[in-house]
């Protein structure tokens, strides 16, 4: 009995790990080019749903930033 029940778990997952495929959930990253009077609280308004202050989280995380001082002209990645 244990073993049909191995078999049967062993060939669902070799099944699923032959279907399965990469998500493009995720999309592309969007690039942001910093305007004169932009801040991070008005991007991450902008740009995301819910509460600023975790995407001004995340875009400092994600653009290497160690403060909230961003100057036109600049590149940022929208995680």
């Amino acid at each position: 009995m244990f073993g049909r029940v191995l078999v049967i778990v062993v060939l669902a997952v070799a099944g699923w790990a032959i279907v399965a495929r990469s998500s493009s959930g995720a999309g592309h990253e969007q690039v942001y080019v910093v305007r004169p009077a932009d801040t991070l609280w008005s991007i991450a308004s902008r740009h995301y749903a819910g509460d600023p202050r975790d995407a001004i989280w995340r875009l400092e995380r994600r653009n290497g930033l160690h403060g909230a001082v961003i100057s036109p002209g600049e590149r940022l990645v929208l995680p």
